[in-house]
């Protein structure tokens, strides 16, 4: 199945029922009045986030999606049946945009998450609804509320612990498949890799989601190459792996590139945690694997982990400190939660005891 990270679709809500105009009209009932009820209101259009979706390939053949129109208002007091609410069922991640991708509707990171898109027009009303003492006839009716309807954009950033990052042929698919039992397309040329692709690592009793994204090139974080589309997808991502080719003649070109655009795009991916490899360490003797990792070691100012993917050399270092950094920013994400729930509870209780205290002067 091919990888489809964005969709443009049409949404349109259900239009309300019209109210009904109706008198009762029975054998040796002498007043009967009016009888005509409310039409019911049209169905909602609603976006939910849900397990076992990891594309948006279902919205690229069904671009139009419309929720049911409410049922007309019927004679005896009858309302009409509420239109059907439709429901888009979209991957975790996802957010909506507007049609000029300018205004973010939603962003769904959550699984069960769901939110209104279209609301759905309201029912009208029938004659009963209008009777009164001085008028015991209305012939008074009003229409359902209009349907909503828009264009909008779905747009998938993949929810992963950690992003693989790095220029194409850097052996990030490799890697992938070493630390995971993903089986992404491996070949000797760049580019290989044309969607992102997901592996899970399990460590220490607990695992991590991998995300693996196409190469990136000189200008990506402008949108060269669909960069901007390939770095939206380790938006999320607690930790990055920026994978360095060993066998490259100029790494600290490669290096400077990479960390080039993660600063220049607007995401801030240049401030996430990040682990340092330098890959494909079996092409290298001693000394250039030496000369190498002090190089990158002076222009990163950390420590540099030596691998080789294809040889499954030196990946537990690696793993090891991917699992436990990515365990450490869980921990800090749920710390501050707990903190924010807590200072909310505190303020709602001043805010309650505040209520209380009032009296009028």
């Amino acid at each position: 199945m091919k990888f489809h990270d964005q969709a443009r679709i049409y949404i349109k809500s259900g239009a309300g029922g019209a109210g009904c105009q109706s008198f009762r009209r029975e054998a040796f009932v002498e007043f009967g009045g009016p009888d005509g009820g409310d039409g019911g209101r049209g169905g909602h259009v609603y976006a939910e986030a849900v397990h076992g979706l990891n594309t948006l390939v279902d919205y690229r053949y069904a671009q139009h999606h419309k929720a049911k129109t409410g049922q007309h208002g019927m004679g005896r007091d009858r309302t009409g049946k509420a239109g059907e609410d439709l429901v888009l069922k979209v991957p975790v991640g996802t957010q909506i945009f507007d049609e000029d991708q300018e205004f973010m509707i939603a962003d769904l990171v959550e699984e069960g998450q769901r939110v209104m898109i279209a609301r759905g027009g309201e029912g009208g009303l029938g004659n009963a609804h209008f009777k009164s003492s001085t008028n015991r006839a209305p012939r008074r009716t009003t229409p359902g509320g209009p349907a909503e309807e828009m264009t909008i954009w779905l747009r998938l950033k993949l929810i992963a612990d950690a992003g693989l990052v790095g220029l194409p042929n850097a052996g990030k698919s490799t890697f992938l498949s070493a630390a995971t039992r993903a089986r992404p397309k491996i070949a000797d040329y760049p580019f290989t890799t044309l969607s992102p692709n997901l592996g899970v690592v399990y460590r220490h009793g607990g695992e991590f989601v991998i995300a693996d994204i196409p190469g990136l090139i000189e200008g990506a974080s402008e949108g060269v190459g669909l960069g901007t589309r390939f770095l939206g997808h380790v938006e999320r991502t607690r930790i990055l792996l920026h994978l360095v080719d060993g066998s490259s003649e100029d790494i600290e070109a490669d290096f400077k590139t990479i960390r080039n655009e993660l600063e220049q795009y607007d995401g801030g991916l240049i401030e996430k945690p990040t682990i340092i490899g330098l890959n494909k360490c079996d092409l290298l003797d001693d000394e250039e694997i030496a000369e190498k990792k002090a190089l990158l070691e002076s222009l990163s100012g950390q420590e540099v982990f030596v691998l080789s993917a294809a040889g499954q050399l030196h990946l537990d270092p690696v793993l090891d400190v991917m699992s436990y950094t990515v365990l450490d920013a869980k921990k800090a994400e749920l710390e501050a939660k707990e903190q924010e729930e807590a200072e909310k509870e505190a303020q709602q209780r001043l805010d309650e005891g505040a209520d209380s205290t009032w009296s009028p002067i």
